[in-house]
């Protein structure tokens, strides 16, 4: 059932989302949380050798771990059929939260692969000689601007009063105009489709630039290559669908004006933003394939944690930097 807010806002029931988003919602929180508790533990105790792209990769924890203690609150609201219960202004800040921790872990995940594409494919290059300090540098540049483009989500409440229950979203279908709508659902598609296209380029020109190596084939040549193609896969898996879905209801509001032809297309948004959650639960599998130094750490670490002998097997990780034809990548 749909009815019309007297704002011409569109409000529906959702069983199906109430019963499934929180068995949905809590997993991802469980098993994300203990893969970033572990990526965090790693960056600050078990790091010897730090480069820019693991700067980027610490920012990008933080983000995912910020979303993730933000997922117990949606399964709540969820299971009592979207009700909010705890106040305007959680609710402000849990939206603000999730967006900016959301454009945060597209940023960072861009920011990787570009180091690594100059590195691979621009190996001279003069940015490549640049430090920690810049890498630093760009990533306070990103939590600003990050910052700047989702504040707005502070500034207004996010209240939908439907069926005797408060409804927290900032996604809600209106049919009237409202500039910060309209910039909240641009920015929405706007951050997910200009980095997509950037790490979709780097991944190509990387695996094309190491398509006829010959040396190390099953080595280091093949972790640089799995790493890309882990980013890539992140982005399509986490980001495309919801993105797909936003634009639907762009497409929608163009031919109709009435709340019942947006029922299906609310339902598949709301389903595929639990995907943007789910990069939380990967982002730790792009960790261990971005260079020998984490995925070392990592395994020296279980080996410490089960009380493994790792005489056959040393991992150093201030030497074992990932090279390719004898740079360091």
């Amino acid at each position: 059932m749909n009815l019309t807010h007297s704002e011409k806002c569109c409000a529906f029931e959702t069983p199906i989302l109430d019963q499934v988003l929180p068995a949905v919602l809590i997993p991802e929180f469980v098993f994300g949380l203990m893969g970033n508790v572990v990526a965090l533990w790693m960056f600050m105790f078990h790091m010897d050798s730090w480069k820019p792209s693991s700067v980027y990769l610490a920012h990008l924890t933080v983000a995912d771990s910020v979303v993730l203690f933000c997922l117990p609150f949606r399964a709540d609201y969820y299971s009592r059929a979207k009700n909010w219960l705890y106040g305007d202004v959680p609710c402000r800040v849990l939206l603000f939260m999730l967006a900016a921790c959301r454009a945060a872990g597209i940023f960072f995940l861009t920011a990787v692969a570009v180091d690594r594409y100059f590195k691979i494919v621009h190996p001279l290059c003069r940015i490549n000689r640049r430090g920690l300090i810049t890498a630093l540098w760009v990533s306070l540049g990103l939590w600003g601007l990050i910052f700047l483009a989702t504040g707005y989500l502070l500034t207004d409440k996010h209240f939908f009063y439907y069926s005797n229950r408060t409804q927290c979203e900032s996604f809600n279908i209106c049919m009237d105009f409202s500039p910060l709508a309209t910039w909240h659902n641009t920015l929405y598609v706007a951050q997910f489709v200009l980095p997509a296209v950037i790490v979709a380029f780097c991944t190509i020109r990387i695996t094309w630039q190491l398509r006829n190596r010959t040396v190390d084939k099953t080595g280091k040549i093949k972790r640089a290559v799995q790493f890309v193609l882990a980013v890539a896969f992140t982005f399509i898996t986490c980001f495309l669908p919801s993105t797909v879905s936003r634009i639907a209801v762009w497409i929608l509001k163009v031919w109709y004006n009435d709340c019942e032809y947006f029922e299906e297309v609310n339902l598949v948004f709301y389903t595929t933003v639990c995907f943007t959650y789910f990069n939380s639960v990967l982002n730790p599998l792009v960790y261990y394939f971005s260079s020998p130094v984490f995925s070392g750490t990592f395994r020296k670490m279980v080996n410490k944690l089960l009380k493994r002998s790792d005489l056959d097997q040393t991992f150093s990780t201030e030497n074992d930097i990932s090279t390719i034809d004898g740079r360091r990548v």
